[in-house]
């Protein structure tokens, strides 16, 4: 008799336990595919798992909160994730997805009367012949990371 009255209970409190254990703030869910910032919403407070992650957390990063990013922003994310998807150095699944994440850099909508407040580079990296010597150096470069 005191199980019919105990069961009823204990399946409500175990079908509520995962709502329980949610945090109590309205922050809305992150539609992820893959690290922390590749795909819609981020989980901003934790680094990047990757390159590719890296890559998209700079895309957030350009985008304005609420509002759609630059048409530069979005060409930014298409040129870094294409050189992600061609580096050989990186995982199969990740340079798969890296080259899922360029194709579709093109067709994300972007606001056009924003200025471009990201410069694209033109070229990749000059390439270095072995054996011949590294130009000098004549002042310092700083850079702020």
């Amino acid at each position: 008799m005191a199980l019919r009255n105990v069961a009823p209970l204990l399946l409500a409190t175990c079908l509520c336990a995962p709502a329980l254990a949610q945090p109590s703030g309205l922050q809305q869910p992150a539609a992820l595919i893959h690290g922390n910032y590749c795909g819609v919403g981020n989980n901003a407070p934790w680094p990047p798992v990757d390159a590719l992650d890296a890559a998209c957390a700079r895309h957030d990063a350009c985008t304005p909160t609420g509002a759609l990013p630059s048409r530069a922003c979005n060409l930014r994310l298409a040129w870094e994730t294409d050189r992600i998807s061609r580096d050989p150095r990186q995982p199969d699944d990740v340079r798969a997805l890296a080259g899922f994440i360029a194709a579709g850099a093109a067709l994300l909508p972007f606001d056009p009367n924003m200025p471009a407040a990201v410069r694209i580079p033109a070229a990749g990296p000059v390439p270095v012949r072995y054996g011949a010597p590294a130009a000098p150096s004549y002042r310092p470069v700083h850079r702020a990371y």
